[in-house]
């Protein structure tokens, strides 16, 4: 079982910086694939950035890329979101989920419980 923790969450102003971390327990982060999601309210759970099992291969969503990096430390077994100018549109709960390579939410058996980005214009 596969278990995951986001932290890092909190308010922050527009243009400014946010990393996220997931702490992965249960299996080995160096064997599992990582991605990120995340959900504004009354909307679907987006894709954000994923990150495979060996770190070789990242992805962004389209509205995320060149402002958010995707990174990994497999000794302490934790996926860092660092998120970057921020814009009230990142405002959502973020979640992280594994076991997948995948940008749809179906594809991934385990989530974390999620932590709140609330970007203030």
């Amino acid at each position: 079982q596969v278990q995951l923790v986001e932290s890092g969450g909190g308010l922050v102003q527009a243009g400014g910086s946010r990393r996220l971390s997931c702490v992965v327990s249960g299996r080995s982060l160096s064997r599992i694939n990582v991605g990120w999601f995340r959900q504004a309210p009354g909307k679907g759970r987006d894709y954000v950035s994923g990150i495979s099992w060996s770190g070789q291969f990242t992805t962004y969503a389209d509205d995320v890329k060149g402002r958010f990096l995707i990174s990994k430390d497999d000794e302490k077994n934790t996926v860092y979101l660092q998120m970057n100018s921020l814009k009230p549109e990142d405002t959502a709960t973020y979640y992280c989920a594994a076991d997948s390579y995948a940008s749809m939410p179906q594809y991934y058996d385990y989530w974390g419980q999620g932590t709140q980005v609330t970007v203030s214009s």
